[in-house]
């Protein structure tokens, strides 16, 4: 929920400072800028939250603390991408390609009651995915239309 939050809340101040300074507004870029600035903070969790993010990861996956800490490296790094014009579009595609590969990771910490902040097995369960599922498409969806080409 906190990444949608920052991502909307992003948008909206970013849509309004481009049409304050450029007297237009440019819809794509501020939904990077959102992106971008949604990514570094879900970046923070991987360096945060590590042992919690590292048993969502499924077991027959070796160096599970590493794929945290270099996932959220991945993240930072396409989040910038994103404004170079050259970069915008692969950026985007990885990105999409990034959230389904992270949807099977949602489902295993939904199906084992994870909350990753805490490293317990108490957490929201399966019903944290009639959330997760659709915010999952909304990034996909969010990330094409910022990035494809026109």
């Amino acid at each position: 929920m906190k990444p949608l939050i920052v991502l909307i809340i992003v948008f909206s101040i970013s849509i309004f400072a481009i049409k304050l300074a450029t007297s237009k507004y440019d819809f794509p870029l501020s939904a990077r800028i959102a992106m971008c600035a949604m990514l570094c903070f879900t970046a923070i969790g991987h360096f945060a939250f590590t042992k919690g993010m590292s048993l969502m990861i499924p077991d027959f996956i070796p160096f599970k603390i590493e794929v945290i800490y270099l996932t959220g490296i991945l993240e930072i790094l396409l989040g910038i991408c994103l404004f170079i014009p050259s970069f915008k579009i692969y950026a985007g595609w990885i990105l999409i390609l990034f959230f389904i590969l992270m949807l099977p990771a949602n489902i295993k910490a939904s199906i084992d009651k994870l909350d990753y902040q805490k490293g317990t097995f108490d957490g929201n369960g399966l019903l944290y995915l009639w959330f997760r599922i659709p915010l999952q498409l909304f990034f996909i969806i969010w990330t094409y239309l910022s990035t494809a080409k026109y």
